[in-house]
């Protein structure tokens, strides 16, 4: 009897075991969450990130300690200056000494598959599906979301900064003194031809009235401001170029646009512009702040610019109301009738990942504080700060952008007593968010889009302009993920590739190479550069 009573006691005592471990196996998957959101027990998350100049350290910034008290996290901050982030980062990666979370991260579509695959960077399909309800249904609600997160192999190893605006969408302007328009009784040019015989008459007819020949009809640079570039707005009159990679599509093909015929006709207009002085002889060689002395000058010099913004060659304040002159000049028609904008979009690099280095709590943590930053609160908090220093709710009769009752009004930033510059106490957008147009649009619309604070509702009212003009279809899908065993071979050819076509370009308008004459020995150069290889890869990416 005894032998059976311990006999039956050990197996109850094995059972209880085995059912303990199971139990604690499964309330193990819920701990994670439990202490994640608990503030009595803050779960310890070490992050790189950039320290920008203009915020508060991070170690005591106000928006990181608001974070810490909501979501029950104690930031282990490590940062460095912008400029070196990067190159930081890399020799974090290579060294296999990270912290748990990399925010501002900028990994490439390639990257995040290498990284992926190798295992320091973890998948977050599971953590985005049971903790994370804004961003599982950003992935349901914006259309182009899931392409620029999901890798081929279906796994999701970053999360990018949605950060939609519509000025950045059509990021490729022409801006025209509508003052100089008003004075030669021009109207603002819908053609190629009618924006050539504008600038003919700004060159002509003295429009500062200062009775020198000291009008620029056309100037822009060419040395990476946003939008820069002769061929920029010009080209797109003629065939589509987006100005980086020149990728398109026709019929479903990948086709490279300054291999087409189409190139070499806007060619031909762009180096009518320059023989004829109607273009700023130094567009291929001063830099933008030789474009911003031009602009400057005392007696107005610039009949038009070809930026994204008018900021990058005008003070866009009440210190020089100069630039209140400037409007944009919508998509013009070309002679063949093509009329485009240029056009990007898309969720961009990662710019939040996990790494292998977090704790299953430190991983819910994780994905709790990227699922709070794509929350409408926590994107306005990292982008305007606090309620009633950076915006405040608007006030009732406020429109909006689309002349609906606003939501939001900025505040604008006081200026400091002792003419001190002073650190914002937020975050400016670090890590990830969900900026959606809807968002920016539902602040309240400046009564007058000239004035102090209101020019993001400028570019916003300008890139209306533009929005009819877009062709999405023939726009290559930023957000294409390639194989990354050609990530390399196409870094290094896109660059090669670019080089020669920007070095062609300026040969061509400035009139060293003969348009007619070099054009067959131009495209030949294409083959040694491996341009089919080239297509070939993004067509074989853009079918999977």
């Amino acid at each position: 009897m005894k032998k059976r009573a311990f006999i039956g006691l050990s197996v109850l005592l094995v059972l209880s075991l085995l059912l303990s471990a199971c139990g604690g196996s499964k309330q193990e998957q819920n701990d994670a969450g439990a202490a994640a959101s608990d503030p009595s027990k803050p779960v310890e998350l070490s992050v790189f990130a950039p320290q920008q100049a203009g915020i508060e350290n991070m170690d005591v910034n106000k928006f990181s300690k608001y974070i810490e008290d909501k979501l029950g996290i104690k930031f282990n901050w490590s940062t460095v200056p912008d400029a070196g982030f990067s190159d930081k980062k890399l020799l974090l990666l290579a060294s296999g000494d990270y912290p748990a979370v990399i925010m501002n991260a900028g990994i490439s579509k390639a990257d995040q598959i290498k990284y992926g695959q190798q295992g320091a960077f973890i998948p977050l399909n599971d953590l985005i599906d049971q903790y994370a309800p804004n961003i599982k249904k950003a992935m349901e609600d914006v259309s182009y979301l899931k392409q620029g997160m999901v890798a081929p192999d279906g796994k999701i190893y970053a999360l990018p900064k949605l950060n939609e605006c519509l000025h950045c969408t059509y990021g490729q302007r022409m801006w025209i003194n509508t003052s100089w328009l008003e004075k030669l009784g021009l109207s603002m040019p819908t053609t190629t031809d009618e924006f050539y015989n504008v600038l003919k008459a700004f060159k002509e007819k003295d429009p500062n009235g200062n009775g020198k020949a000291d009008e620029i009809p056309f100037t822009t640079s060419s040395d990476g401001v946003w939008g820069g570039g002769v061929d920029s707005f010009l080209m797109n009159a003629f065939i589509y170029d987006n100005t980086s990679d020149y990728l398109s599509i026709k019929d479903g093909q990948v086709i490279y646009s300054p291999a087409q015929p189409e190139w070499k006709e806007g060619l031909k207009y762009l180096r009518k512009l320059f023989a004829e002085g109607l273009m700023d002889k130094a567009v291929f060689t001063q830099n933008n702040d030789a474009v911003k002395q031009l602009a400057n000058k005392p007696d107005a010099a610039v009949g038009t610019v070809g930026y994204a913004l008018l900021s990058s060659a005008f003070s866009v304040d009440d210190s020089n109301p100069r630039h209140k002159d400037y409007d944009v000049v919508p998509p013009l028609k070309g002679p063949n009738g093509v009329q485009l904008t240029g056009y990007s979009i898309g969720a961009g690099d990662g710019s939040f990942v996990i790494t292998n280095k977090a704790t299953k709590e430190e991983q819910v943590a994780a994905i709790k504080l990227a699922d709070y930053l794509w929350s409408e609160e926590g994107t306005v908090m990292t982008s305007w700060g606090f309620e009633g220093e950076g915006w405040k709710k608007a006030d009732s009769g406020k429109l909006d952008y689309n002349g609906k009752p606003a939501k939001y009004e900025v505040v604008p930033k006081a200026p400091s007593a002792n003419g001190e510059t002073t650190l914002d106490n937020f975050w400016w957008q670090l890590g990830t968010m969900q900026m959606l147009n809807s968002i920016r649009e539902s602040f309240a619309a400046p009564s007058d889009p000239l004035g102090n604070g209101a020019y993001e509702y400028r570019l916003w009212l300008a890139a209306k302009k533009y929005e009819p003009f877009a062709k999405p279809e023939v726009v290559y899908p930023a957000d294409t993920f390639i194989d990354p065993a050609d990530a390399m071979t196409v870094a290094q050819m896109q660059k090669s590739l670019t080089d020669y076509v920007k070095s062609s370009l300026a040969q061509f308008v400035t009139g060293n190479k003969d348009i007619d004459k070099d054009w067959d020995s131009y495209i030949a150069g294409f083959k040694g550069l491996q341009l089919d290889q080239y297509l070939a890869i993004y067509q074989k990416a853009l079918k999977k």
